[in-house]
């Protein structure tokens, strides 16, 4: 009797042993796949992540006078260059990924297209091909036409002729990928094609003409534009222009031809990279640039080696 109920203890404890060998084997694996699934969701969110910043940080944009890009000084988080009086400039953009992106370009808070005031989303866009460069050297005025940037006083500026004066100072530049990419090798083109231009609404433009307006599809002048900037602003304050500081005037008519195209974009900005441009004496102001220290004259040491004759026969004239 004593040797049945020892097998049977003996059993019942075998039976419970395996019984929770299989129920933490269970929940082991339950629990491995689960932080399998998660971790999989995180590491391909933070690559993703890391992907967009590696792309973030590969966007150039470049500010060049005669040619040559003007050199950046980095500060308080931003990218400063020192303006030139008079001098005609281009931004230079940028694309390093392998398919097209469009690139919203704003100076002193203008559309470079369309000199709009809006979203970078809603904005007019410039098309870049797949490690592409474009250099946009002025104002689109038509499709054909364009006008020319100079570093300028803020008085002088396209923006206090638009009524546009609180963003002076600075250009900006922000990335879209196009939605459905197809990555294309890198290969030399056979010649540089004209520059093309994205509207947001997706409908076909016309070559012959910018996008249509209220005024019946006319390019509108730069009296007509700050007419229209005047009265939409009527009542609000807008800062006085300043002839100390930098600003961008429009300048002479040069040939840029554009037509437009179709692109559909994911709404997710890719890039962005902000440019902020001062003359040499704000820039110090701002600590920007170190002030430049000239040697005077110090008129106590003149008067002491003052002398009381020199070797001279006659008064010179004066």
């Amino acid at each position: 009797m004593t040797r049945k109920l020892l097998i049977l203890c003996c059993g019942t404890l075998v039976l419970i042993a395996v019984s929770a060998f299989i129920f933490s084997s269970s929940r082991t694996e339950a629990g491995a796949s689960g932080a399998i699934s998660a971790s999989g969701e995180v590491a391909e969110v933070d690559r993703s992540v890391d992907q967009r910043m590696i792309a973030d940080q590969s966007f150039d944009v470049q500010i060049l006078v005669d040619g040559r890009p003007l050199e950046e000084y980095y500060a308080r988080g931003k990218s400063y260059v020192e303006a030139i009086a008079g001098a005609e400039y281009e931004v230079r953009v940028r694309n390093p990924l392998p398919y097209r992106v469009a690139v919203a370009l704003s100076v002193d808070g203008l559309n470079t297209i369309d000199a709009q005031h809006t979203t970078a989303w809603n904005a007019s866009k410039w098309v870049i091909e797949p490690y592409g460069t474009i250099s946009i050297s002025g104002w689109q005025m038509s499709s054909v036409r364009a006008r020319r940037f100079y570093f300028t006083s803020e008085r002088d500026s396209y923006g206090a002729m638009l009524g546009q004066t609180a963003n002076l100072g600075v250009v900006t530049a922000v990335f879209f990928r196009e939605r459905r990419p197809y990555p294309v090798p890198v290969t030399p083109a056979p010649r540089r094609p004209p520059y093309q231009i994205y509207d947001e609404d997706g409908r076909e433009r016309s070559s012959e003409a910018p996008a249509p307006d209220s005024s019946g599809g006319r390019a509108e002048s730069v009296d007509d534009k700050a007419a229209g900037s005047a009265s939409v602003r009527k009542g609000q304050v807008i800062p006085q222009p300043d002839d100390e500081y930098a600003a961008t005037g429009i300048g002479r008519s040069v040939q840029n031809d554009v037509r437009w195209v179709n692109m559909e974009l994911d709404p997710r900005a890719a890039g962005e990279v902000t440019i902020r441009y001062e003359y040499y004496p704000a820039l110090v102001r701002l600590g920007i640039m170190p002030r430049r220290y000239y040697e005077r004259p110090d008129p106590l040491r003149r008067r002491e080696g003052a002398r009381g004759f020199e070797d001279r026969r006659f008064s010179p004239e004066p």
